[in-house]
């Protein structure tokens, strides 16, 4: 009794050490984590003056990039492999470091990346973007009901593969 005991009690130990959920990395790659990388990607025009920017995020290749000063954001956003499945479009962030040290965020949404040619408000112009400028796009994984089944059914499994367990172990 005392064995089977100490031996459920070490499968619940060892299942809350290796079934823990690890925070998200931001921009990380939920199927395939141990492959992500990012880097420095050079898409350079030789004809053109290059600036060096970052993007970060929910996107496929985050990192630094050399681009062409007449990139627009949603050619930036395409270099980077496009939005990951997580990513909140509404809210696509500049983040831009003046000559004064200040720092300025501009908060854009997929309306205004996309159809930027076709706005006509004059307030709401896209930036053009900047050397050194830092664009972020946010997001978090998304559960869908077969994941929720998928996790319910676990835990109702362990349950009942426990309950039976201990039937087993108290009818001797």
């Amino acid at each position: 009794m005392k064995i089977a005991l100490k031996a459920v009690l070490l499968f619940i130990v060892a299942c809350n050490l290796f079934a823990q959920i690890k925070d998200y990395e931001l921009g990380a790659n939920l199927l395939n984590r141990s492959y992500q990388q990012s880097g420095l990607f050079d898409l350079s025009d030789p004809e053109a003056v290059n600036i060096k920017v970052a993007v970060w995020g929910w996107v496929r290749y985050p990192g630094r990039y050399i681009i062409p000063n007449y990139t627009t954001v949603s050619d930036l956003i395409s270099y980077a492999g496009g939005p990951l499945e997580g990513a909140n479009l509404e809210d696509i962030r500049v983040l831009r470091t003046k000559d004064d040290e200040s720092q300025e965020l501009i908060t854009l949404t997929f309306n205004d990346v996309m159809y930027d040619n076709k706005l006509e408000l004059k307030n709401r112009k896209i930036p053009k973007l900047q050397a050194g400028d830092i664009l972020v796009l946010p997001g978090e994984p998304r559960l869908y009901a077969r994941d929720k089944v998928a996790i319910w059914t676990s835990v109702l499994s362990l349950l009942i593969s426990l309950t039976i367990l201990i039937l087993n172990i108290t009818k001797k």
